[in-house]
């Protein structure tokens, strides 16, 4: 079987069926030779064995030779020995772009000041500044799903996610709950419970914590059912589009249509979704979601964020030619005022049309030149192309893991995978909870040998091969390595 047979398998439903021999390296390359998306891991920089030892900086770039270190004649070879980047989940690779998109913003900067502002630049990547979050929204349709009057780039996840709530969290007497999951990332925990706070009411009674099964997951019947419960009472619903710790993928549309059927505003923090599953956030009907740039959407730490607010949210009206419009109330800035009069010096507040009205501050050029990069790769191939790609990276992923643990005492594993076992319910990421003990050797065992993947205390190592620079080489080497931390 090739390679699009077993995307067709999983896209349909039917377990991929390997054979005998993928545990082999002739089969990873195999796999590898038919991938149609493997030019883009050339798009990247992937740390190698000897940079993930660098302790100082010396002028020196993963896979490049350079002839002067530090203004001497010695001679760094070339390092052409890469490490396995499967930690995509937390900080993605450095995309090759980054670096042209910045020196093109320095170089602007420099060159004309702040003209840089209404400067479209030749030979540059980059539009003028004013416009550059635009310009990220207009890269993004395919990645969420949405126009690219509905995406805004602007602050970061956190910060956005306080903005989306001022706008959309408006508790009363009778409606005050926030629906969320147990265990959400610690920072939307303290975003959502600050928000209750902040309008004076108490988080044990205004936040419904879903608990998962058994087996670490919140099958979307307890999610409904939670909604059931409380439908009269719950102002809001913010779910995690990917859950971090177990890699589950909530149903979006139908736990989005069924919450909104009755009444509550849905939001998502799409942290770990965006760019790595398939979203079509406007025709899923959601109000508004958050998500960051840094993970598998590769635009470096801290990298400006994004969000979607749904259309009819960014109406802005002139009623009976007044000249204050009416818009659905948020907290406002400068920088989502209509560009058309935001030089006006105005105290009447017009915003712009769509998710940019929802902006407060001048975001940082420097910021946005890498956000663009990254998004420029993005733009040579289609999530639906790369969400096949994952679908038979992880499966594969999945499949090796699972023949070490069958050469184990199978009354004591040496891990249980907790992501879901359905390719449908989960991203690339595979999360590993580990027999108890087992975690610092193997992680010790895995940086030793030039890997890079996540651990989350207590005992869970998260493996996630990412579809735009991994390939199915890295999937069996990563076993390879981990079969002998684990002393098979």
């Amino acid at each position: 079987m090739d390679l699009p047979a077993y995307v067709e398998r999983l896209r349909s439903g039917a377990p991929p069926k390997f054979p005998a021999d993928a545990n082999s390296l002739q089969f990873a390359q195999k796999l590898d030779s038919q991938d149609s998306l493997r030019h883009l891991r050339d798009e990247f920089i992937l740390p190698t064995k000897a940079s993930l030892k660098k302790r100082a900086l010396d002028g020196s770039i993963p896979g490049e030779t350079k002839s002067t270190v530090n203004g001497t004649n010695g001679v760094n070879g070339a390092e052409t020995e890469q490490g396995i980047y499967f930690v995509g989940n937390s900080l993605g690779a450095q995309p090759k772009a980054v670096r042209d998109y910045v020196n093109a913003q320095l170089e602007t900067w420099a060159s004309v000041g702040v003209n840089g502002h209404f400067t479209d630049m030749g030979q540059s990547p980059l539009v003028q500044w004013q416009d550059m979050a635009e310009d990220c929204a207009n890269k993004s349709a395919d990645l969420v799903g949405a126009s690219p009057s509905e995406i805004v780039y602007m602050s970061t996840l956190t910060v956005n996610l306080h903005m989306m709530m001022a706008s959309f969290y408006k508790p009363d007497s009778k409606r005050h709950k926030v629906i969320l999951e147990w265990k959400p990332f610690p920072s939307d925990h303290y975003a959502i419970e600050s928000q209750i706070v902040w309008h004076g009411l108490n988080p044990e009674e205004s936040m419904i914590k879903i608990e998962p099964d058994d087996n670490y997951l919140i099958p979307t019947e307890k999610v409904l059912a939670t909604i059931d419960a409380h439908a009269d009472s719950t102002a809001l619903i913010l779910l995690p589009g990917i859950q971090y710790w177990s890699g589950q993928l909530f149903d979006i549309p139908r736990i989005t249509a069924y919450a909104k059927e009755r009444g509550i505003v849905v939001g998502w923090d799409l942290a770990h979704a965006a760019g790595n599953v398939e979203l079509k956030l406007h025709d899923w009907d959601v109000d508004f979601a958050c998500w960051c740039t840094y993970k598998y959407i590769n635009a470096g730490p801290g990298a400006t964020a994004g969000a979607f607010v749904h259309e009819r949210y960014g109406k802005v009206d002139f009623v009976d030619n007044s000249e204050s419009p009416s818009y659905r109330p948020r907290l406002s800035g400068w920088y989502g005022g209509d560009k058309r009069v935001r030089f006006n010096m105005a105290n009447t507040f017009v915003p712009t049309p769509g998710a940019a009205g929802y902006q407060v501050s001048n975001p940082s050029a420097l910021d946005l030149a890498s956000v663009a990069a990254a998004l420029s790769i993005f733009n040579k191939t289609s999530m639906r192309d790369l969400r096949s790609k994952a679908l038979v990276l992880t499966a594969y992923a999945e499949h090796l893991l699972d023949q070490i643990n069958a050469e184990t005492d199978a009354a004591k594993p040496f891990f249980k995978i907790i992501t879901p076992r359905d390719p449908a319910q989960r991203g690339t990421q595979l999360s590993v909870l580990l027999r108890e003990g087992l975690l610092d050797d193997i992680a010790q065992a895995l940086e030793q040998n030039g890997v890079m993947c996540d651990k989350r205390k207590p005992d869970v190592l998260r493996v996630a091969p990412v579809p735009l620079y991994s390939r199915f080489e890295d999937v069996w080497k990563f076993m390879q390595i981990l079969r002998g931390a684990l002393g098979l």
